[in-house]
């Protein structure tokens, strides 16, 4: 018993030690930043109007922002710009939009007078099957697993751009990105708002989990605090780019054509080296995607989604994303007089927010990739069938989400979607780390001299294992699949989620007016409608309509796992719900108050046509958002 008091006794000595040695060793390693930069933040204040005469632009970041005017400066159009800021906003927001990010697009060909929607999400790989994830115990898809990872899309969709659309080369439109991915930026509010609170417990463990990744985010030293401001440098995603740009540059050098330069960078990317680095990790990690996944992939052109409102007719992208929501609940809301309720009001709130949730019904009821799903996307957008769900409205809130419409042919899922599942998979391995997702996407729109315009909405988060020594993330959206057999957004070798990102082209009287897309998750509709209704029924200008406070409907599933819901909860921003909060309440909404320009609830970037001659655009003071005109 003594031998065994003294032996515990000793080890209790040599832990208290290395204890008190870690801790001083911790005490010495320096915390503070690097390399501060000037910078004055744009993240939640004021911003103002722009306008001008011949072109406009808003994106996520200033630098993608300054990217897109260089190009139209160089007399690069719509095309060429927004495939610059793409690459840009993948250097400078990349807990948003890393490459090789998801990219839905709408564009408008001014030659046509015609809008399009590329499909800029991935497939999930063969190998994902309902009966495979079932198999490991998955209730819902991990965000943090590998398992998670789409096939990549947004090479596919610029190299789509610049073949059929742009003018200028991939190595032309690269250059800013790669300018700023290796001379580095300033760490902004809204970069840091997934990062800056990580405890030590929490980098340490990122570190050790996926190795790479916080040799990208934190040079390895997992110790070291991000810090606002900070230099932010992206090395080896800069030698990515230029090494895509030197493929290009090979096949023009030997008289190629410039579509056979650009078919080069392509192939590079889904069949070449950076193809063999992907399968490497895949292969390390026990992920699914197979050679076969990534050469055979591709998005297409489609006919886009469409609604009205008044004399206003709205394009978006198809049952791949949650597009329709916007369109569907303000055809619903169409012949009730909004203004007369008085803008953000409680009975307006509330009328808004049912129609929204009348919309999210019907989301999850029928909505899916329309290659997997006969979605009934024309009875949806008809205007009978949303005077059929306005008759479904109530006096007071509908607490769960209702029920979705019954529509002839198609049957509502059995299980009800409104039942959050279970804890993701990496609970436990970081307990505390909060991953905002739903936040992270980002969002840009260009209009051009000649009148074309392109919208975007990139997205993909890089809490999955980046491919090693190329600064690329492949993402979680498959996390937005359901693990459920009756869903339309169940997960299937070859299909696509059906994701949150989404963009949105708007007509007035049948001519081109206006290009607006926002991050923020299920938010996303909701931001948007809000904006378009603060401008087109309360007479806003399109920075007031983007700047007024917001309300943000939870009753619906979350679209991300593990789909949780808030029933009959509405969450205001500050200002809202200091006037409106005991209106909502008689109306029978649980309440949740948020500080004023909150980022949860979207970063709106919006154009529009003035009928004065002039292109006017917004940014949203929630973000890091900036607009440019000329």
């Amino acid at each position: 018993m003594k031998t065994l008091k003294r032996i515990l006794k000793w080890i209790g000595i040599l832990f208290l030690g290395f204890a008190l040695l870690a801790g001083a060793v911790y005490a010495l390693l320096p915390k503070g930043p690097r390399d501060l930069m000037p910078y004055q933040d744009l993240t939640q204040v004021p911003k103002t109007m722009v306008a001008g005469e011949s072109y406009a632009v808003v994106t996520g970041t200033p630098w993608a922002t300054q990217a897109a005017v260089e190009m139209l400066e160089r007399g690069g159009n719509a095309y060429d710009a927004a495939v610059a800021a793409l690459l840009t906003l993948n250097a400078t927001l990349g807990v948003h939009a890393s490459f090789a990010s998801i990219a839905p697009t709408m564009v408008y060909d001014a030659a046509t007078g015609l809008p399009r929607s590329y499909i800029g999400v991935g497939t999930a790989p063969s190998g994902a099957t309902l009966e495979a994830f079932q198999k490991r115990g998955f209730e819902t898809v991990p965000p943090a697993d590998i398992w998670s990872q789409l096939i990549p899309a947004s090479p596919d969709v610029m190299i789509a751009l610049l073949q059929e659309h742009g003018t200028l080369s991939f190595s032309d439109v690269s250059e800013p990105a790669i300018r700023v991915a290796r001379q580095g930026f300033p760490a902004t509010k809204v970069l840091l708002a997934d990062l800056q609170n990580f405890s030590i417990i929490e980098r340490l463990g990122l570190c050790a989990i996926m190795p790479y990744n916080g040799e990208v985010w934190m040079q390895k030293e997992w110790w070291r605090p991000f810090h606002l401001h900070d230099r932010m440098a992206f090395p080896d995603l800069a030698n990515t780019f230029e090494e895509m740009g030197a493929a290009e540059q090979a096949v023009l050098n030997a008289g190629g054509t410039r579509q056979a330069g650009l078919q080069a960078v392509r192939d590079l990317f889904y069949r070449g080296t950076i193809a063999e680095k992907i399968l490497a990790l895949h292969r390390e990690k026990g992920g699914l995607f197979t050679r076969q996944d990534l050469a055979t992939y591709s998005g297409a052109w489609e006919q886009p989604v469409s609604g009205s409102y008044g004399e206003f007719t709205f394009y978006t992208n198809g049952g791949w994303t949650q597009g329709m929501v916007g369109p569907l609940a303000l055809q619903i809301l169409e012949g009730i007089d909004l203004k007369a309720m008085g803008h953000n009001s409680p009975r307006y709130v509330h009328t808004v927010a049912q129609a929204i949730e009348l919309a999210q019904a019907d989301r999850d009821a029928y909505v899916g990739d329309p290659a997997f799903v006969d979605v009934p996307m024309d009875t949806l957008m008809s205007k009978a069938y949303a005077v059929q769900r306005r008759q479904s409205m109530t006096a007071g809130a509908f607490g769960p989400l209702p029920a979705p419409g019954s529509i002839e042919g198609y049957s509502i899922p059995a299980q009800s979607l409104n039942d959050p599942r279970g804890a993701p998979s990496w609970a436990g391995l970081l307990p505390e780390l909060d991953l905002r997702i739903g936040n992270d996407t980002t969002q840009l729109a260009i209009l051009d001299r000649w009148g074309n315009a392109v919208v975007m909405t990139p997205s993909d988060f890089p809490w999955t294992p980046m491919v090693p020594g190329t600064g690329i993330n492949l993402g979680n959206r498959m996390n937005q699949f359901r693990l459920e057999a009756n869903s339309p957004d169940v997960v299937a070798p070859g299909k696509r989620p059906r994701v949150t990102p989404h963009a949105m082209i708007v007509f007035k009287d049948g001519q081109f007016y206006m290009v607006f897309s926002t991050p923020g998750g299920d938010m996303q509709p909701q931001a948007l409608i809000q904006v378009f209704l603060n401008r087109e029924v309360f007479g806003m200008d399109v920075q007031e309509a983007i700047s007024a406070p917001r309300f943000y409907t939870i009753s619906a599933p979350s679209s991300f796992a593990p789909h949780e819901a808030s029933p009959g909860t509405l969450r205001l921003e500050a200002d809202l719900y200091d006037s409106a909060r005991a209106g909502l309440r008689q109306l029978g909404y649980t309440l949740v108050r948020d500080v004023n320009w909150d980022m949860d609830y979207g970063g709106v970037g919006a154009i529009v046509k003035g009928d004065d001659g002039l292109i006017y655009a917004g940014a949203d003071p929630r973000w890091e958002t900036q607009a440019a005109a000329k």
